[in-house]
């Protein structure tokens, strides 16, 4: 009888850890959301998850290609944490500054062609989806002229995700320190 206990036992516990992996539900029947946690470890990593994305996009639209910009990243994650400081999502800074602004503050020779920016909980490949359902920020994303890529984020302790992405044209210039 005791073997038998312990083998249900076991079953049990089995059956359990199993079902860990299943959503919680929430009363309305629907799986309750996880929130969405990015660390410092995968900056790069989500970065360039974006641009895949972007380029492929732009790709099939027949737009060219876009490759990350140091300052055009350093310039979005500027944003990211104003935005979160103000607690609202719009183009302008607490000191007043626009995104032409803040490019040029972080040394961007190139020209800018536009500036995207979610407050979310959802992943990048969300907010993406989200941007290119509007045909105001699709527009942007898809801007023929656009060679060069910033994007980046600031996420509070609640996972409230503050998105910037930054697109500018490169123009050559006699100093070759524009960027990466």
């Amino acid at each position: 009888m005791l073997k038998l206990s312990y083998k249900i036992l076991m079953v049990i516990m089995l059956l359990a850890s199993c079902t860990s992996d299943l959503p919680t539900m929430g009363a309305d029947g629907k799986p309750v959301p996880k929130i969405y946690r990015l660390s410092t470890q995968k900056t790069s990593e989500v970065q360039f998850i974006m641009l895949d994305a972007v380029n492929a996009l732009r790709t099939s639209s027949g737009a060219g290609k876009v490759s990350l910009n140091s300052r055009l990243n350093a310039a979005a994650a500027t944003h990211s944490r104003d935005m979160s400081i103000q607690n609202r999502p719009w183009h302008f800074c607490s000191d007043g500054s626009s995104p032409l602004d803040r490019v040029k503050r972080v040394g961007y020779s190139g020209q800018l062609s536009g500036e995207i920016i979610s407050e979310t909980y959802e992943t990048e490949l969300e907010t993406l989806s989200a941007w290119m359902k509007d045909k105001n920020t699709r527009r942007v994303l898809l801007d023929a002229d656009a060679t060069e890529l910033g994007f980046s984020w600031y996420q509070e302790i609640s996972g409230k995700i503050w998105w910037t992405l930054v697109l500018g044209e490169y123009i050559p210039t006699d100093d070759a320190s524009n960027g990466e």
